[in-house]
């Protein structure tokens, strides 16, 4: 299937979801996961009107950020798998959105290397809403504390949460636990907007439980 009628089927699915849940379609964002694809595969999405990509691996970000620069300004780049303190400056320097942000370090880092001239750097933090020891992220009862001191750093825009919840029978409770810490994080006056949450497989059950973002990448461009 070409990636302009995949793009389609995946937004059908979107809006589908959307109105089984009660909810305008334009409250979810289709963020268009790109690893390990091709910047040939990018521009053929962003030519089908995608326009926010998701990379997990900096470098491999980094070089499909350069190699599109004609789109730049016209194309959202956000990293969204794990960051080392070691590779943040790039990444200020670059990326339009971080959303595995899950130590305070990490944060001041991106904060001071966001260059002044571009407007400051939204980011989510990744929360380990499953408690997997192999995945990154805070535990929920880590979350209001790191998020008060994100909020308030100069470079940075707090835009709301992310996790990867496990696959199987507790899939949905955990959509809802994300959906509950989101809206108790709002309730607290942080200004937040994004939860990004789903991906292909499930990202029906998280615009049920209240997702404004969804990562997709298979259902896009095929399997990896």
């Amino acid at each position: 299937m070409a990636i302009s009628d995949s793009l389609k089927s995946v937004k059908n699915r979107i809006d589908a979801a959307c109105v089984a849940a009660g909810r305008p379609p334009n409250e979810v964002q289709l963020l268009v996961v790109s690893k390990t694809f091709p910047g040939s595969d990018v521009r053929q999405a962003f030519a089908a009107g995608a326009r926010s990509f998701g990379e997990n691996y900096v470098q491999e970000g980094l070089a499909k950020v350069a190699e599109l620069d004609d789109l730049r300004g016209q194309i959202a780049w956000h990293l969204i798998g794990p960051l080392q303190s070691n590779k943040t400056k790039p990444v200020a320097e670059q990326f339009d959105w971080v959303h595995s942000v899950d130590r305070l370090k990490i944060a001041q880092r991106l904060s001071e290397q966001r260059p002044p001239g571009l407007a400051p750097l939204n980011v989510c933090l990744q929360v380990n809403i499953s408690a997997e020891a192999s995945k990154s992220g805070l535990l929920p009862a880590e979350v209001g504390p790191l998020a008060a001191q994100v909020a308030a750093l100069p470079g940075l825009k707090l835009r709301g949460l992310m996790a990867i919840p496990e696959p199987g029978p507790g899939a949905m409770a955990q959509h809802q636990a994300m959906a509950a810490l989101f809206q108790a994080l709002k309730a607290e006056g942080l200004g937040i907007d994004t939860l990004s949450l789903g991906m292909s497989a499930d990202l029906e059950d998280a615009i049920r439980a209240g997702s404004t973002m969804v990562r997709v990448g298979t259902a896009v461009f095929g399997a990896r």
